[in-house]
C-alpha cells in the first residue's frame, strides 16, 4: 500500500518511539502530513519534538485517545492511516496501579478503532510488545508471530487486550489492521525511568545502578530508529490482518548491559547494586524477526555496539535534556512551542 501523499495520524508522538517515528516521516517524505496526537502525560516530552514543531507538515494536538470526541475532531476525513504508539508502558508502574494501563491501552485502542471505522481510515497500525507472549523458558526458543499469549504483568495484559481488539476489528468489520511487536527499544530521548537511560544517567553521576534479582534476565534489544524503519515498512507494505515481530537478534542479560555502559563510561562495576526482584519478572524475551525480514526486506542497520555508542554519546552531549526530565522542568509546556490547540 503506497500513497502519493501521506496524511498520517500518529498517537503518542511525543514519546520516545513515537517522536522518533515522526522525525523519520518528516525526513523521508516531502509530501507527508502528520497529525501528532499526544496527551503529554509524564513520559510525553515536548522537547522530543524540537525541530519538528516548526515544520508545517507537522501538526501537534494535545489530546487523550480515550476521549472519543477529541479523537474524532482531530482526525481529518482524508486520513490515510493511524499509527498507535500511545500507551502506558512501564511495567513497574503497572504493578503499582493498573488502572491507567487498562484505560489507555485497552479503552484508548478501542476508541481509535471505532473512529478509524467511522472515518474510513485506510490502515490501522497497532504498535505492541513482545511482552504479550510472556517469558521464554526454553533457551533455544524464540517468539514467533504464532506464539501463544501469556502476559505476566498488568502492562503486558493490557497490551494483549489491545491486540485482541485490533484483531477483532479486522475479522469482524474488515478494518485494514496490522500489528507489530518489538523488544526493548533503546536510543536517544528515552525517558530515564527505563533501564538503559537510567543506567547511563546514574553511571555518569557515579550513582548506584539498580539491577533486579540476579541480573540474569534476558531482553532482546533494538535501536529505536531501526524499529521505526520497520514500522514504516509495515505501514506501507504489511499484509492486512498480519502480525510482524520486529527484533534485531540481539539478546543481552541485564547485568551485561549495565557492565557495557559502565565500561564505555570508564566507571567501576561496583556501581552495580542488586535490588529485590520485580514481582512476576519475566526471565527471557527473544524475537524471531524472520517474517518481517522475508516479507518486507527489513533488516536492522545498527549493531548493539554502534547503537549503544550513539545512545551513550547522545546522553553525554544532552545533559540539559536529562536534567529537565529529572527536575520536571520539561513539563512546563507552552502551546506555542508545538502548535497545540
Amino acid at each position: 500500500m503506497r500513497w502519493e501523499k501521506l496524511n498520517l495520524f500518529v498517537t503518542g508522538g511525543a514519546g520516545f518511539i513515537g517522536s522518533a517515528f515522526v522525525r523519520l516521516l518528516l525526513e523521508k517524505f516531502e509530501t507527508v502530513r502528520v497529525t501528532n496526537f499526544d496527551a503529554l502525560t509524564y513520559a510525553g516530552n515536548p522537547d522530543n519534538l524540537k525541530g519538528s514543531c516548526e515544520d508545517p507538515r507537522h501538526h501537534f494536538v494535545k489530546g487523550d485517545i480515550t476521549e472519543r470526541d477529541a479523537v474524532f475532531e482531530a482526525l481529518s476525513e482524508d486520513t490515510d492511516a493511524i499509527i498507535n504508539f500511545a500507551a502506558e508502558s512501564h511495567v513497574d508502574r503497572s504493578i503499582a496501579s493498573a488502572d491507567e494501563f487498562v484505560r489507555t491501552n485497552i479503552l484508548g485502542t478501542q476508541v481509535l478503532l471505532d473512529v478509524a471505522r467511522a472515518k474510513d481510515v485506510r490502515r490501522f497500525v497497532q504498535v505492541s510488545t513482545d511482552e504479550v507472549m510472556g517469558s521464554l523458558h526454553d533457551q533455544q526458543a524464540f517468539f514467533s508471530e504464532d506464539s501463544p499469549f501469556c502476559p505476566n504483568s498488568p502492562y503486558a495484559a493490557s497490551k494483549a487486550g489491545a491486540e485482541h481488539l485490533v484483531r477483532a476489528a479486522h475479522h469482524t468489520f474488515g478494518l485494514n489492521t496490522v500489528i507489530t511487536r518489538c523488544g526493548n527499544n533503546y536510543g536517544p530521548r528515552q525517558f530515564p525511568e527505563k533501564f538503559l537511560p537510567l543506567t547511563i544517567a546514574n553511571g555518569l553521576n557515579d550513582e548506584p545502578i539498580p539491577i533486579y534479582g540476579d541480573g540474569l534476565n534476558v531482553r532482546d534489544w533494538i535501536y529505536v530508529d531501526d524499529h521505526c524503519r520497520a514500522i514504516l515498512q509495515v505501514l506501507e507494505n504489511g499484509r492486512p490482518g498480519a502480525v510482524y515481530n520486529i527484533g534485531a537478534r540481539n539478546e543481552r542479560r541485564n547485568i551485561d548491559v549495565a557492565k557495557s555502559v559502565l565500561d564505555f563510561l570508564g566507571k567501576p562495576h561496583t556501581l552495580i547494586q542488586f535490588v529485590k526482584d520485580r514481582p512476576g519478572h519475566d526471565r527471557r524475551y527473544a524475537i524471531d524477526p524472520s517474517l518481517v525480514e522475508s516479507d518486507l526486506g527489513w533488516h536492522p542497520r545498527e549493531t548493539w555496539e554502534s547503537g549503544l555508542r550513539q545512545t551513550i554519546e547522545w546522553y553525554m552531549k544532552n545533559e540539559v535534556w536529562v536534567e529537565r526530565i529529572r527536575s520536571g522542568a520539561y513539563r512546563a509546556f507552552h502551546g506555542r512551542e508545538v502548535g497545540a490547540r
